[in-house]
């Protein structure tokens, strides 16, 4: 068994991918009114607007990722600089700084990196 992708749901899926692209600082590989898609070296990182196919859900907390990157510190002072709302404040826990902050559709996103001496 191997996880290859996860999906958010959205309502306005051109919001949501201009949201991604600058979050990620990566183009979408894949993209319709549908579904669109992030490739992470053959994850998929998915976007699925479900009111397109008439499906409900609940926003907000339908999946939390968790993004490791080199400078936790560093992508938290960017996110606050693009007005993104941080929700849980860079803390060390364990050997990792981590914070979290909300998406463009009110879904916790979480970020770490290694904690260096």
């Amino acid at each position: 068994m191997q996880l290859s992708s996860a999906y958010i749901c959205v309502k306005k899926m051109n919001i949501a991918i201009d949201f991604y692209q600058k979050f990620l600082g990566k183009r979408v590989t894949v993209r319709n009114d549908t579904f669109s898609i992030f490739n992470f070296h053959g994850f998929r990182l998915c976007l699925f607007n479900n009111t397109k196919v008439g499906e409900k859900v609940m926003y907000g907390g339908n999946c939390l990722l968790s993004f490791e990157v080199k400078d936790a510190e560093k992508l938290k002072n960017k996110l606050v600089r693009e007005g993104i709302k941080i929700v849980y404040p860079i803390t060390k826990l364990g050997k990792n700084f981590v914070f979290e902050f909300k998406d463009s559709k009110g879904n916790d996103v979480e970020v770490y990196s290694n904690f260096k001496r």
